[in-house]
């Protein structure tokens, strides 16, 4: 990737350094009805029955052969009512018509009725506090609230995709100017960036995290993206069984880090479109590369591989498209979680 770029490492500095914001909706399926908790519980990995209103959870979608189809986040807003933030809410609804039976629920499509901005940096919860009605210095992590922005009713998310302290705000789409012009003009007073390069929003960003996109995690076994994958094995889910004879088994690949030294690499990525790039070691394929960026705060290219374990591990060098690489865990910035939490 181009080290050198104008836009991207400005942009990407500001959130890790102050705070940056952005404009960027994900696709919002609001689901309720009694039948509802049962119904969400059936259809995720992880636990839904018991989150508490109020709460975030981030969780994965599978088909029956238990392959990822979609990784969300539910809101909880009610005991009877959520929300599921997701990039394709157009397969997810066609996947809940498949799965709903007899269920008493429904679900509607809010994407165009509710935007998203995102708020994200050391500096966010200043300036959050400067505009709206209620503090959210005591708003815990992966928790939402209503608030306000003068007399206009927000929702606002602790929570994000940076690893950085930072937060969401939702408001009815005909109202988004508001949180513009506040953003902006407040956001003087902490040296607020507007974020407008996709590829920092989510690729440089989350990528240094370990953070995935659907691209990196569509059609693997959510044990191959993490070993310790917050998979509920008590309840019953779709794709279960499948995941089981994965787990017993143990998983044959994994979606493992690498780092590429020097300016100006090429290395296609899944997400380009089509496979990305094989990873060679000796002549031989070992894998195929999933993701590819800059790491502005690491200073290094990164990338995801998904790797055949019988033949490659952590700290292995391969060759990638010509270049050296080295294998390495999924994450390059802040290990131990400790910025989203605002230490």
């Amino acid at each position: 990737m181009y080290k050198s770029d104008l836009y991207k490492g400005p942009q990407h500095n500001a959130v890790r350094n102050a705070v940056g914001w952005y404009y960027f909706t994900h696709q919002l399926l609001e689901v309720a009805g009694e039948d509802s908790t049962v119904f969400l519980d059936n259809i995720f990995v992880n636990n839904i029955a018991k989150l508490g209103v109020g709460r975030a959870r981030y969780t994965t979608m599978l088909n029956e052969d238990g392959m990822i189809i979609d990784d969300v986040v539910v809101f909880r807003l009610e005991e009877d009512k959520y929300w599921v933030s997701t990039l394709y809410v157009s397969k997810m609804i066609k996947w809940f018509d498949a799965h709903k039976g007899e269920s008493r629920i429904e679900y509607k499509d809010m994407t165009k009725s509710v935007d998203m901005y995102s708020v994200q940096g050391p500096k966010s919860r200043g300036l959050l506090n400067s505009f709206l009605v209620e503090s959210v210095d005591e708003q815990k992590y992966f928790s939402i609230r209503d608030n306000k922005i003068d007399d206009v009713p927000v929702k606002i998310s602790r929570s994000g995709f940076t690893g950085e302290l930072g937060y969401e705000v939702y408001i009815a789409s005909d109202k988004s100017e508001l949180v513009e012009t506040k953003l902006t003009e407040c956001g003087k007073a902490f040296g607020a960036v507007r974020v407008t390069e996709l590829e920092v929003m989510i690729m440089t960003l989350p990528s240094e995290k370990g953070y995935n996109l659907m691209c990196d995690i569509g059609g693997i076994s959510p044990l191959e993206v993490d070993p310790n994958a917050k998979i509920d094995w008590s309840k019953e889910f779709i794709g279960k069984a499948a995941l089981e004879k994965v787990a017993a088994e143990g998983p044959k690949r994994r979606l493992l880090g690498f780092t590429v030294e020097g300016e100006n690499v090429h290395i296609n990525a899944r997400n380009w479109g089509g496979y990305g790039h094989a990873v060679m070691l000796d002549g031989e394929e070992v894998g195929r590369v999933s993701k590819f960026t800059y790491g502005y705060t690491v200073g290094t290219n990164i990338g995801y591989a998904l790797v055949d374990l019988a033949k490659v591990k952590v700290g292995d060098k391969v060759s990638i498209h010509g270049y050296e690489a080295t294998l390495t865990e999924r994450i390059w910035y802040d290990a131990e979680n400790q910025r989203p939490l605002g230490k």
